[in-house]
């Protein structure tokens, strides 16, 4: 037996050969003879998982005559294993990436921690296909290809288009989208539709997120980053054996920095970061054949976090002195950010002076149950799963330190339950087959209240003094000094509580025939039962009550609602994949698929109707190709079309877009993802994306800014191009490596960079001349040293030429109107060291 064989049946057993097989061109059972290369051995590092010290005893072990420095030095090789040389569950079961006739994006855990992506909106940077906007965590929306969750309004009653998968647990609530990674082994970014296997609501794609399992072998991993704005992130992972059968994983994150946006009426610095996590495993492993995980994991957020800066400042369609600068001018106020002389906003001085604390407090976690065992000709996988989520906010949505909306808080809670069963195996020599069944329900509700408020200035931000006797409130009657009421409007708030009940049962299946050697067609169906059962009220507080007598007073600011509703449906999904593998550098596969994202029901104020399910249908082509040693380079290009699109939309007798849906739209594009090993020195990745989105049919668009005020409420946004969505996008990194010799200590001294560039993109539900983000882009840097004993350290820049860029943009929510919106500020040039250590 070779050196290669015995090292591969030491770390893995023989599934480490079939897996590293491929790298080197032999299939595993010929694997049998000569000495392992370091090229080999590499590979089978990568296949295993192992760090370079274990490599190095490990091949000690097995061939003492053979020098350990050599595979020491490839296993910090295959750390850096292209992503797409991964294995993936793209499929529910495990295989090569570029094997997978999915468009699939892969990061290794390794590279998320070199690149700082240590969450969803670093990851952003990665992948370009992938979309995160967030104005706090509740409001929250991950999209792939601009499509998921309707952009700029965040309603209970609907369910995301982006599955957000960790260890196979779907996570329902956008909010846990917001936490720091813990302890991650891999992340998938699955692009279109994935309604097959993963199915509960994947209309626009997945991120599948896999942690790292509990190991028999004794294993430390510990980080800990330093950086300006006394920026403190530390991470540690300990696994190890409990018994022979019993292996325990404990993984811990934390992550502190001082906010980057001054108050100046509380004198804080606020949009800060101060996040928890611990995530713990059990593996036990009764015989060869089975393996149960069980998890539970807990994060907690604590920032006095999220708040928009106010940005700027359009004519709209209403009288002049219905405008921002006029009704400031009246008030006496000049925004902390603004020059009233020439009337322009200072965006990027970073500052606020808003009224309202700032708070996003979140807690996220739950325990699941995961059980892995042969039968027959495959692999039976039970996953059952229990997670909350807390919800407990303080808003400021005016942007001012004017007392217009003084309170926006929506504190939430939530409980899902989730049940899959699954088979994944071999039907016969030449048909696979993954079948199973999935079981979802979940409970969300008020804590409480959630709760609205205006104050003593929203008075003037509605009123118009030559609107005539049937326009606007008689300031003398009601207007602060008020004949009848003081300020009538002062303090009137409204309070909702609200339940919704969800359930869904699915049924799936998908088939992998084997026409011949090359060419594999992959018919696939899921049948789904959806239910929301919605009890709704809203309920106006603090409306002054009139003696006998008094003139009619005018309407309040909010109105009494009550509903109670019942709602169901059945879909089917349906995907057909042909697959053809050219020769052994070349694979071409071809997609159509139907499916859905489930019904809603509008829960963000106004009437509880039903929404109706979002139908799919989606064509895509691609190729995946190893065109030359070590060049990876992929490429796709799909259509996707959308009807009952759920967006924003104006419905009839309300005065303010709730979320319904469009007639249709459609999203294209052509992506391409590569990378490349130049020799043992220099590795590239590269992703570019051409993204085309629109709305076919939408014909009763909420107003932009700029036209609020016009005697029509809505418009026609027919051919606009879809909100959040950047035409072009794309990201570029490399690393330059050298062997060194640092403080008697053996390594490899590195540089590296890395570039995301997007093209500007609408910030408005409705395309706005003004709500727009203008292109931007980012540059990180890296310069360190990884030790061949198992630490590392390195320097690091992001955003290393301090960009000044928004990641959104949106209007001054409720009956403000005045023309002004707020910003969202991307983060300004940070810098900091990371030192790791691992065995």
């Amino acid at each position: 037996m070779s050196l290669v064989t015995t090292y591969a049946r030491a770390l893995l057993g023989t599934a480490a050969i079939a897996v590293a097989a491929p790298t080197f061109g032999q299939e595993a059972e010929d694997i049998d003879a000569g000495a392992a290369t370091p090229g080999e051995a590499a590979a089978l590092v990568a296949a295993s998982g192992s760090t370079p010290a274990q490599a190095a005893e490990l091949v000690a072990a097995a061939a003492p005559a053979q020098d350990p420095t050599l595979f020491t030095t490839a296993a910090l090789d295959a750390a850096r294993q292209p992503p797409a040389e991964l294995v993936v569950t793209a499929r529910r079961r495990e295989e090569r990436a570029q094997d997978v006739p999915i468009p699939v994006s892969v990061l290794s855990g390794d590279l998320l921690a070199d690149t700082g992506a240590f969450n969803v909106n670093r990851l952003q940077n990665l992948v370009p296909s992938l979309q995160f906007y967030s104005t706090n965590p509740r409001n929250t929306a991950v999209n792939i290809r601009g499509l998921g969750q309707p952009y700029g309004l965040t309603n209970d009653g609907i369910e995301p288009g982006v599955g957000f998968y960790v260890d196979g647990v779907l996570y329902a609530r956008p909010a846990s989208t917001t936490l720091d990674f813990i302890d991650v082994e891999r992340i998938e970014v699955l692009r279109g539709p994935q309604g097959t296997l993963f199915g509960k609501n994947t209309t626009a794609g997945a991120v599948v997120i896999t942690t790292r399992k509990p190991s028999f072998d004794t294993g430390l991993d510990a980080e800990l980053s330093v950086g300006d704005y006394n920026f403190t992130q530390a991470k540690a992972s300990l696994t190890g054996a409990i018994t022979d059968r019993i292996a325990g994983r404990l993984s811990f994150s934390s992550t502190r920095r001082d906010g980057n946006i001054t108050n100046v009426v509380s004198q804080e610095e606020i949009n800060d970061l101060n996040n928890l996590g611990l995530r713990g495993q059990l593996l036990f492993a009764p015989n060869d054949g089975t393996e149960v995980i069980l998890a539970a994991d807990f994060t907690r957020q604590r920032p006095r976090g999220y708040a928009q800066v106010l940005a700027g400042a359009v004519p709209t369609q209403r009288p002049a002195n219905r405008q921002f600068w006029e009704i400031i001018e009246d008030l006496n106020y000049v925004p902390a950010n603004a020059d009233a002389a020439t009337r322009t906003i200072r965006p990027f001085d970073r500052v606020v002076d808003t009224l309202t604390p700032w708070r996003s407090g979140n807690d996220v976690g739950g325990v699941s149950l995961n059980v892995d065992t042969q039968l027959g000709s495959g692999t039976f996988t039970s996953t059952t799963a229990w997670r909350f989520w807390d919800w407990d906010p303080s808003n400021d949505r005016d942007y001012l330190r004017l007392e217009v909306a003084t309170l926006s808080q929506a504190p939430s809670t939530h409980d899902q339950w989730s049940q899959e069963f699954r088979w994944a195996g071999d039907l016969g020599p030449k048909l696979g087959a993954v079948v199973g069944v999935y079981a979802f329900s979940q409970k969300l509700k008020t804590n409480r209240v959630h709760t609205e408020e205006v104050g003593a200035d929203y008075f003037r931000f509605i009123w118009n003094p030559n609107s005539g006797p049937n326009g606007s409130p008689d300031i003398t009657l009601w207007g602060p000094g008020g004949s009848v009421v003081d300020n009538y409007y002062a303090g009137q708030r409204s309070e909702i509580t609200s339940q919704l009940d969800t359930a869904s049962v699915a049924v799936f299946g998908q088939l992998d025939w084997a026409i011949t050697d090359r060419l594999h067609l992959l018919p696939g169906v899921r049948f789904n039962y959806d239910e929301k059962q919605v009890d709704f009220e809203q309920r106006v507080l603090n409306v002054p009550v009139l003696p006998p007598g008094s003139p009619t007073p005018p309407a309040p600011a909010y109105s009494n609602q009550t509903a109670v509703r019942d709602e169901d449906d059945t879909n089917f999904s349906g995907q057909l994949t042909l697959a053809y593998r050219a020769n052994d550098a070349i694979n071409y596969y071809a997609t159509y698929a139907e499916t859905f994202k489930t019904i809603g029901v509008n829960l963000g104020g106004g009437p509880a109707i039903e929404i109706p399910p979002e139908d799919v249908e989606h064509i895509e082509v691609g190729l995946k190709s190893n065109p030359l040693p070590g060049v990876i380079a992929n490429l796709t290009a799909y259509n996707t079309e959308v009807r009952d699109y759920q967006t924003q939309v104006l419905v009839p007798n309300n005065p303010r877009p709730v979320i319904a849906s469009a007639e249709k739209v459609r999203v294209r594009g052509v992506e391409f993802d590569g990378n490349a090993a130049i020799g043992d020195a220099f590795s590239v990745y590269g992703s570019v994306a051409y993204t085309d989105g629109e709305y076919v049919s939408f014909k009763n668009a909420p107003l932009p800014l700029e036209l609020t005020g016009q005697a029509v409420p809505f418009v026609d946004a027919s051919g606009g191009r879809l909100p959040g969505l950047s035409k072009w996008a794309a990201s570029l990194g490399g690393e330059y490596r050298i062997p060194l010799t640092f403080l008697g200590t053996q390594g490899e001294l590195f540089t590296a960079a890395d570039l995301s560039w997007r093209d500007d993109f609408s910030s408005s539900a409705t395309p706005s001349q003004f709500l727009n983000v203008d292109a931007y882009t980012l540059v990180n840097l890296r310069l360190g040293f990884r030790a061949d004993n198992g630490w590392s350290t390195q320097l690091w820049v992001r955003n290393a030429f301090d960009e000044e860029y928004f990641e959104l943009v949106q209007a001054a929510p409720g009956g403000q109107g005045a023309g002004h919106y707020g910003g969202q500020l991307g983060d300004p040039r940070t810098y900091g060291v990371t030192v790791r250590y691992g065995f």
